[in-house]
């Protein structure tokens, strides 16, 4: 699911993380469907769905991480500006509320960074349980 990062409104962006996060959510359930028990080895390629799985997670985990990242950096270019504003000596309400709800959006993208690194810890240690023994993907990607 290719999506493009719309950091403006903090809720639709962790809406959107979430629908990206389905595969990790499901991923017992997906393994359980994939692999087969050992009386239906024969008839299903464990190795060729274990690749395909691996390949999906890896790219659902570098689309949400350029994802957050895209955002974080504009949020913080954004705090940045203001805080230039403000500095240069503008004292205005609107301007120190506008500061304060960039710096607070700021601090929910940087959670939710911490969040993807749990989120792909769990998904990569399920995957390794259950597909070691059918598909190897090169260590450093794992």
């Amino acid at each position: 699911m290719a999506w493009i990062a719309d950091c403006g409104d903090f809720l639709e962006f962790q809406d959107n993380l979430k629908k990206m996060r389905l595969l990790d959510d499901k991923i017992i359930y997906t393994l359980n469907t994939a692999i087969p028990t050992d009386s239906f080895k024969g008839q299903v390629n464990a190795t060729a769905k274990c690749k395909d799985l691996f390949q999906q997670i890896q790219t659902g985990h570098a689309q949400r991480e350029v994802a957050i990242q895209t955002c974080i950096n504009a949020t913080k270019d954004r705090v940045k500006s203001l805080k230039e504003q403000r500095d240069s000596g503008k004292d205005d309400p609107e301007l120190l509320k506008s500061l304060r709800k960039e710096q607070n959006k700021l601090r929910l993208l940087q959670t939710e960074l911490n969040v993807e690194d749990v989120v792909k810890q769990q998904t990569t240690r399920v995957y390794s349980e259950r597909c070691r023994s059918y598909y190897k993907p090169p260590s450093k990607q794992l």
